[in-house]
């Protein structure tokens, strides 16, 4: 549990009078990186964050430290958890990928052949492939929801399976920004019987990560408050219901709260399973969940990790604005969506900044999760961070 300390003391750090409170362990070869993460709470506005380094399959770095919840001053603990929004997706994906290893799911089978309702309105070729890589055509759905649907797994898996494609399948990519946690996440219960964050909780057990997807009472003693400091809002929806800025708009905003705004520290939105964009974890479990990928006893096999960390799609994203390969779940490590500098890195970022990932070719599993969201996936902080990890590996 967060121990509290005087809101006096939670100001002095806020306003830098004081330098941030840093806990946890650095192996002494390390040293940079625990030098980035005070630097980003005394230099770059860090509020509250925890950043882990594995490498070999040891912790060399495990630190924490600032405000859990900044009203309170409650501080940031060990076992402090917190949203790190699309650093989700590749754990949502790994679910359905060990169907893929087990024989229980073919790759490039219809997702209808394990999801049958899927099938309307012309989404029977959608295979399971373009689901993973963002091209199953369904990037938001087309009925207008409430946020007492989001909180329904039925509700939103009945309202996707309806949903006319905005494109062919196949056809072109577009970041599936919220859909995608139940689009994969429908077939992993479809085939195993379970919904992911059940099945995820069996995962953690034999990896020893620390990620959920729908908190229990224990984990919601230990959620950090996100502070929303950006600007994303829902505004009015587009006129043109059936225009790509209507699709970007519902992608975002159907349900209002699909994006977490407005609703990110209730206890609907901690408890309901949204694994595109609600996963929970400390930046010790995101770490243990990519150790576990490319440790000596894998939970994929070297095949399927190959080809889900490899490009599957490439080119323009309107969501993303901008040019982006998606592997199967994974992104590769890209000039512009760098994970250090090696090739061979996957992972995949959040909104504000956290991040996952894995450095095969060294050996290195890196988590970094936080309670300040701004605006952009990428940020100072975890850049910062990440070019300390590879400084100490020179």
């Amino acid at each position: 549990m967060p121990a509290p300390y005087s809101r006096e003391a939670a100001l002095a750090v806020l306003n830098g009078a004081v330098d941030a409170i840093v806990e946890g362990h650095c192996e002494s070869r390390f040293t940079a990186v625990r030098d980035a993460f005070l630097g980003n709470f005394n230099e770059r506005g860090e509020v509250g964050a925890a950043v882990a380094v594995v490498v070999d399959g040891v912790v060399v770095c495990d630190l924490w430290g600032g405000l859990a919840n900044r009203e309170s001053g409650a501080t940031w603990a060990r076992e402090s958890l917190v949203d790190f929004y699309s650093a989700g997706k590749p754990v949502v994906a790994t679910l359905l990928l060990r169907l893929i290893d087990e024989g229980r799911v073919d790759l490039d089978s219809p997702v209808a052949e394990y999801w049958p309702e899927f099938e309307q309105h012309g989404k029977g070729t959608a295979t399971v492939r373009q689901a993973l890589c963002h091209q199953a055509g369904v990037p938001a759905i087309r009925r207008t929801l409430t946020n007492e649907d989001l909180w329904s797994w039925d509700a939103m898996a009945s309202a996707l399976a309806e949903t006319a494609p905005w494109f062919e399948p196949g056809s072109r990519h577009v970041y599936h920004t919220n859909t995608y946690g139940h689009l994969i996440g429908e077939m992993v219960r479809r085939v195993d019987g379970r919904l992911p964050g059940f099945v995820l909780r069996e995962l953690n057990e034999t990896v020893g990560a620390d990620i959920f997807c729908g908190l229990g009472p224990d984990e919601l003693r230990r959620c950090a408050t996100v502070i929303w400091d950006s600007p994303m809002s829902p505004g009015s929806p587009p006129i043109d219901t059936e225009s790509e800025a209507s699709m970007i708009w519902r992608g975002y905003f159907n349900p209002p709260g699909y994006s977490s705004v407005g609703v990110v520290n209730s206890i609907p939105w901690r408890t309901s399973q949204v694994p595109s964009t609600n996963g929970h974890g400390t930046a010790r479990g995101l770490a243990r969940f990519y150790d576990a990928l490319i440790g000596p006893s894998p939970v994929l096999s070297a095949a399927l990790l190959a080809e889900a960390t490899s490009a599957q799609s490439t080119g323009p994203c309107p969501v993303l604005n901008q040019d982006v390969t998606f592997g199967l779940g994974f992104q590769p490590s890209t000039p512009h969506r760098p994970f250090g500098p090696t090739p061979s890195s996957f992972g995949h970022f959040g909104t504000g900044g956290s991040v996952g990932f894995a450095d095969p070719a060294e050996g290195v599993a890196f988590g970094y999760v936080m309670n300040h969201v701004i605006p952009r996936w990428q940020s100072t902080r975890n850049r910062a961070l990440i070019g300390a990890v590879y400084d100490c590996l020179k």
